[in-house]
């Protein structure tokens, strides 16, 4: 099994597990994490389809086969973007259990009819 299937195969069970956590989940607390796992496998087969075997920095002289740097660049984008909306999805959490004194979401969809 090379580097680059196991990689594939942890982004794939890392999505399952934040996919499972998402629909089992009642707690809003527990969903965020969900999310939050879920990105981070698909951030991991970002970065597993950008790998080059052997491949050297796109820095002039090139001396082999460049790495593509645009999975990488993406990356840290997201990975700033994810950071922050996931900061707001936690401090919305925060504000629905300190009005509800909850984070099951069934009680919350039970509290508004």
């Amino acid at each position: 099994m090379t580097m680059s299937s196991m990689s594939f195969a942890a982004a794939i069970i890392i999505f399952c597990t934040g996919f499972f956590t998402l629909l089992t989940g009642r707690n809003l607390f527990r969903m965020v994490i969900g999310i939050s796992l879920m990105e981070g496998a698909l951030l991991l087969f970002i970065i597993t389809v950008g790998y080059v075997p052997g491949g050297v920095p796109p820095l002039l002289p090139l001396k082999g086969l460049p790495v593509n740097p645009l999975p990488h660049a993406f990356t840290l984008t997201t990975i700033v973007i994810g950071a922050s909306h996931i900061a707001l999805a936690l401090a919305f959490v925060v504000r629905i259990h300190s009005s509800y004194k909850t984070l099951d979401v069934e009680k919350i969809r039970g509290l508004r009819e």
